[in-house]
């Protein structure tokens, strides 16, 4: 209710001054403001909403214990709680902790990277939001660049991040059924067209909203083609190796000098933190900085002096590996299971192949309502989950598949998520499917 007052409010106050139109661009409803209104409401405290419609990670005791260990560590060091808060960085972030991270992605991957590749940033979402207005628009030409999704849904969070809203466009995913009530998308590569006018590419892997990992192969394929073009290729890593490592298929990281590779460590358990990584050629992390400095000053520090030790020591790769995909991947279990249980056989519906992430991806074909009013429906019942018209975006044709999918996470309790896709097939049963 919070976010209708706050536009209410605006709208008022557009009537007595000018917006700019960046103003109007960051101002109007948002699928992520929408999403992250939801989930504040969420958590305040007494609330019995069933929140399944957030990125927050979920509170995994063992990795809830290291953190309370690390901070005490630096309360008994003699300046590392100052080192922590006291100081500004760099733009460009922590120099000890951009060594240390240098060093951990080479001895994995044998990547070659030195300190000039990597840049820290308050939240990969800002940085998403830098590189993007950095990378797409209008250019000093006056010709607009664009940037290309090559498979549509995609992250909520990229839709509004253009100030161009032009210069964002989308090729809708193929969709393969691969077992009954799974499904996957794949890269349309036969109808995949990069014209003169783009001038980035962008993915996530895994792919927030639908869990989906792009193959090794679809990986190489875009590579090539952005690379052909001399052309940046984004890969958004927020749920990938080698940290937190949420992967339930195999899928090799991947990186070159054309590739912009997004990391965070939201995903670790520290969402709080702001801290999101950027790895790419000395060229972007010398324009992102320049960027850092005028937005944001410097970078939140906390997480970078938090984690350094555990990058140093490669412990972060172990709790990865041993405690938070073990976690997610006992937590899918009983979210599949739930589900499987609650819509039976009583109407049509489909599962994204859950590969990665923590997000189940439900489509149900024919569905008798749009998707955002199940979402209302599903609302005023304290379930909150997000409506998947949202992640559709710059598609040139309509698509009723946008209007018949659902975003669930999975991360809250195997209780809450239970008694939510319950409430979830009553209202599909009410609603019917044509």
């Amino acid at each position: 209710m919070n976010w209708w007052y706050n536009r209410i409010e605006i709208r008022i106050w557009e009537c007595f001054m000018k917006y700019t139109q960046f103003a109007k661009r960051l101002t109007k409803m948002t699928g992520i403001g929408s999403l992250m209104e939801d989930m504040g409401a969420a958590v305040q405290e007494g609330s019995a909403t069933r929140m399944l419609g957030g990125g927050n990670p979920a509170l995994i005791p063992e990795v809830n214990a290291l953190w309370r260990r690390r901070i005490e560590e630096m309360l008994a060091k003699g300046t590392e709680l100052e080192e922590a808060l006291t100081y500004y960085d760099s733009p460009q972030g922590k120099r000890s902790f951009i060594d240390a991270l240098a060093g951990l992605l080479n001895d994995e991957f044998n990547w070659n990277l030195g300190a000039e590749n990597i840049a820290i940033t308050n939240g990969s979402q800002t940085a998403l939001f830098m590189l993007f207005n950095i990378l797409a628009g209008t250019g000093e030409d006056g010709a607009v660049r664009r940037l290309l999704f090559p498979m549509s849904p995609e992250y909520i969070g990229y839709a509004d991040q253009l100030l161009d809203g032009d210069a964002m466009c989308s090729l809708p995913a193929t969709i393969e059924e691969t077992r009954p009530h799974f499904f996957k998308y794949h890269v349309d590569f036969n109808s995949l067209a990069i014209g003169e006018e783009v001038s980035a590419l962008c993915v996530s892997r895994p792919t927030n909203p639908t869990g989906n990992v792009l193959t090794d192969e679809e990986i190489r394929k875009l590579s090539r083609l952005s690379a052909n073009r001399d052309i940046p290729l984004i890969i958004d890593n927020a749920y990938g190796a080698p940290f937190p490592n949420i992967l339930f298929k195999s899928a090799n990281a991947y990186w070159d000098s054309h590739i912009i590779l997004s990391m965070s460590l939201s995903k670790l358990g520290l969402p709080a933190l702001r801290t999101g990584i950027i790895v790419a050629s000395r060229e972007i992390i010398s324009a992102l900085s320049a960027c850092n400095a005028v937005v944001s000053l410097a970078n939140v520090s906390f997480g970078q002096v938090l984690v350094k030790p555990l990058i140093d020591s490669k412990e972060i790769l172990a709790v990865s590996r041993n405690l938070i995909r073990p976690f997610y991947q006992q937590r899918l279990a009983l979210a599949l299971e739930a589900l499987q249980e609650a819509f039976g056989n009583d109407f049509l519906y489909f599962i994204h192949e859950p590969e990665g992430a923590f997000f189940l991806w439900l489509w149900f074909p024919g569905l008798s309502i749009s998707s955002m009013e199940l979402y209302e429906r599903l609302k005023r019942r304290g379930v909150v989950v997000v409506s998947g018209h949202y992640f559709f975006y710059g598609l040139d044709c309509p698509w009723e598949h946008t209007h018949e999918c659902l975003r669930l996470s999975y991360a809250p309790a195997p209780e809450q998520f239970r008694e939510a896709v319950e409430i979830i097939a009553d209202e599909i049963r009410r609603a019917g499917i044509r």
